[in-house]
């Protein structure tokens, strides 16, 4: 089963963090091309191999590129999301060797998300 233990989240889960928690800090690790045919609700667009380079930034540059705060290390909801799955784990790799803790991945990313709430549903 998903949930914070296994780090992974399931749709469901998705769906409620979405509906009831403020805080959360989700990322499409796609191309650009991918995230403009459509991406999740609330989704920061960081692309992956900008992740690293991103997450170095300091909290203001931060802030202006992507027009989001920067989570701290200890952030207690950071969600990682691609197409299928794969890049959004390297991603969420990368961020837990630069000290962040409480990241999970989305397996059924984008396809799975589109096929449950249709297609392009920015």
């Amino acid at each position: 089963m998903a949930g914070a233990d296994s780090g992974t989240v399931s749709y469901e889960e998705l769906k409620l963090l979405l509906a009831n928690n403020p805080n959360l800090f989700l990322v499409d690790v796609r191309n650009k091309d991918e995230w403009d045919n459509g991406h999740i609700p609330r989704a920061i667009h960081i692309q992956l191999d900008t992740v690293e380079a991103a997450f170095s930034m300091n909290p203001e540059d931060f802030r202006a590129k992507y027009g989001v705060e920067k989570p701290p290390l200890d952030s207690p909801n950071m969600v990682f999301y691609c197409r299928t799955g794969k890049r959004s784990a390297q991603g969420l790799c990368k961020v837990k060797h630069m000290g962040y803790v409480n990241v999970r991945n989305y397996p059924g990313s984008y396809t799975e998300w589109s096929e449950r709430e249709g297609r392009g549903s920015s």
